[in-house]
């Protein structure tokens, strides 16, 4: 059974830092690039950030290149998002996924946690 967990969500004032948790299980974590997406409602989701399989290879979006890390730890089955200098435009549920290809859009990852929800006030 897949399954992808998130944490680490909340508030946080603008300026402020939030590390985002991933937990998998059910497949080989190891063989899986790994994204994480935010969504606002009414809005697209959105890749944020993805890593690849060794950790070597980091994408990040314009708007928060610089100021987010993306890590894994396969020994764990673990992906974590660190978020610095956060503002309020961050506000969205992050959710994290999986992918066996270097996708970035959604249609290209196969597994998803339900997300969490980070707030960023002014």
């Amino acid at each position: 059974q897949v399954q992808l967990v998130e944490s680490g969500g909340g508030l946080v004032q603008a300026g402020g830092s939030l590390t985002l948790s991933c937990a998998a299980s059910g497949f080989t974590f190891s063989t899986y690039n790994m994204g994480w997406f935010r969504q606002v409602y009414g809005k697209e989701r959105e890749l944020v950030a993805r890593i690849s399989r060794s950790a070597i290879g980091r994408y990040y979006s314009d708007s928060v290149k610089g100021r987010f890390t993306i890590s894994r730890d396969n020994a764990k089955n673990m992906v974590y998002l660190q978020m610095n200098s956060l503002k309020p435009e961050d506000t969205a549920v992050y959710y994290c996924a999986a992918t066996t290809w270097a996708a970035l859009s959604p249609s290209g990852y196969s597994y998803w946690g339900q997300g969490t929800q980070v707030t960023v006030s002014s």
